[in-house]
């Protein structure tokens, strides 16, 4: 059986922990892989490595990190059937899904191409007599990300192609379900001439995160996954001194208006609450219909939609869902779906006990469908991270509005209307981070950045786009005058105002 490795100082690293977990092929329930849980003493070489390679990497030109990131983006595109493969084979997303992903992620490295325009700073000439002022941004030095199972090439492609082009080096720990497709990336960062040390990687669990969290020589730390971790994060991490940027979790809302398209509408509820098993950030786990008509009518098309869903392994090209990464987090979703109907909530479409024939030993769920489910009810409070709609149902848009405005979260939501009126005041009017009209998931682009509110993130900047930069960079301000242009004797003013 295959032992994952660790990547520090540019090369492969064969732990020593005597602490190690099986990596499990979802599908199938088989341990495909041993993983070591890395030590204190090995998150500490990674991050020595990093900070020995920081001089030289932070006084390499932008241009020049940027190609070694044009040269990734190549090697990324030319392998991406190998990392997908990799993703379903440890996530269990089907082959599509894990090729969308990478590609979200390859978007990130395409934008980090830019970094040379990004790193720009501003120029005044003159701001007082024979006095120039510009501004810099400048690389913080050691960082480091914590990354989550259900995107394992993309989100932590969110992170370190942008830290690293902006001249900081970085240490990965990525999620201890899935760990090979970050070490292949990690590999096909190296083959396109990042310099040892720049990019580490070490795979591990509380005690790794708890290192980097305490580590003097780490300066910021970017984080997803859920909601209580990402505020210990952001805790522990600003009590010692560090910047934290910590995306938590996310009970994301589609309202669906009398004059919406339902049959358009039903739709995008199948790809935003089913796809990739709902185990997203930005799945659509509650839909609101405004009106019991608008409700009838899209319980009407949804039901046949969830019980028509074609569940399978990645390698079944014709499926639409596969299993869920991990036979605790099946069960812990088998849980909710047993609370929500002990709570009085109708099950409409029921997905325990889904079993498939050749793949009985793999952690699936099928697609299961809530009608009346009520604001109190455990399903609708709390993020449930699978195959599971609730459609609450609303009275009126104002409702459906305050629905949305009283949940903890506010990570993304959607409306889905041919009412400009609408779209516009709840475009305005919302408070959610990140907001689609007749878009299930609106998920930023590259060269925007992705980010809720609320108990969604903690910390002030969003991750990737414009907001990345921001936040792997500090800013420096310099103010200049020559011997020639100053007159004997002191000043007791700012000479700029002169």
């Amino acid at each position: 059986m295959q032992t994952i490795q660790n990547a520090i100082g540019g090369k492969l690293v064969t732990s020593t922990s005597p602490r190690t977990q099986p990596v499990f092929n979802p599908a199938t329930g088989e341990a495909t892989a041993t993983l070591p849980l890395s030590s204190v003493d090995e998150v500490n070489a990674a991050v020595a490595a990093a900070k020995k390679a920081l001089p030289a990497w932070a006084a390499t030109t932008p241009m020049k990190r940027a190609r070694v990131m044009f040269k990734f983006k190549e090697l990324l595109e030319k392998h991406a059937d190998e990392l997908a493969e990799l993703i379903s084979r440890e996530h269990g997303k089907v082959h599509d899904d894990a090729l969308g992903e990478l590609a979200r992620g390859i978007d990130c490295v395409d934008f980090a191409c830019g970094v040379p325009q990004l790193l720009k700073g501003e120029f005044s000439r003159n701001v007082g007599p024979n006095i120039d002022s510009y501004s810099d941004r400048q690389p913080l030095g050691v960082v480091a990300g914590i990354t989550p199972f259900n995107f394992p090439a993309m989100v932590p492609m969110w992170m370190y192609p942008l830290a690293i082009a902006c001249g900081n080096t970085f240490v990965l720990k990525p999620s201890e379900r899935d760990p090979s497709a970050p070490m292949f990336a990690w590999q096909l960062l190296m083959d396109a001439g990042l310099p040892d040390g720049v990019l580490n990687v070490v795979h591990g669990d509380k005690e790794a995160v708890d290192t980097i969290l305490d580590h003097p020589d780490i300066k910021a730390v970017s984080f997803v996954g859920s909601t209580p971790i990402a505020e210990y994060v952001y805790r522990r991490g600003t009590q010692a001194g560090k910047r934290i940027q910590a995306l938590g979790g996310a009970k994301n809302h589609m309202i669906v208006l009398p004059d919406a398209d339902m049959d358009q509408a039903a739709d995008a509820l199948m790809g935003a609450g089913y796809g990739s098993a709902g185990e997203r950030c930005m799945a659509i786990s509650v839909a609101v219909p405004v009106g019991d008509k608008t409700a009838d009518a899209l319980i009407a098309r949804l039901k046949p939609r969830v019980e028509a869903l074609k569940i399978g392994p990645a390698t079944d090209k014709d499926a639409q869902m596969g299993p869920i990464v991990s036979e605790a987090q099946r069960d812990k979703i088998v849980g909710y779906i047993d609370a929500g109907v002990e709570a009085g909530a109708e099950l409409v479409v029921d997905g325990r006990g889904f079993k498939l024939q050749g793949y009985e030993n793999g952690f699936f769920v099928g697609g299961t469908l809530f009608d009346h489910v009520k604001p109190d009810m455990k399903i609708y409070r709390e993020e449930i991270f699978g195959p599971v709609l609730s459609v609450v149902r609303a009275q009126s848009y104002q409702d459906a509005v305050d629905l949305i405005h009283g949940h903890e979260y506010a990570n993304g939501t959607a409306i889905f209307t041919r009412d400009g009126d609408a779209a516009r005041d709840f475009a305005d009017k919302i408070e959610v981070g990140m907001v689609g009209i007749n878009v299930p998931i609106p998920v930023p682009v590259a060269y925007h950045s992705f980010g809720g509110w609320k108990r969604s993130i903690f910390g002030d900047h969003g991750i990737y786009g414009p907001e990345g930069v921001h936040f792997y960079t500090r800013l420096k301000t310099v103010t200049t005058r020559w011997p020639a242009g100053i007159k004997s004797g002191a000043e007791f003013s700012f000479p700029s105002q002169k």
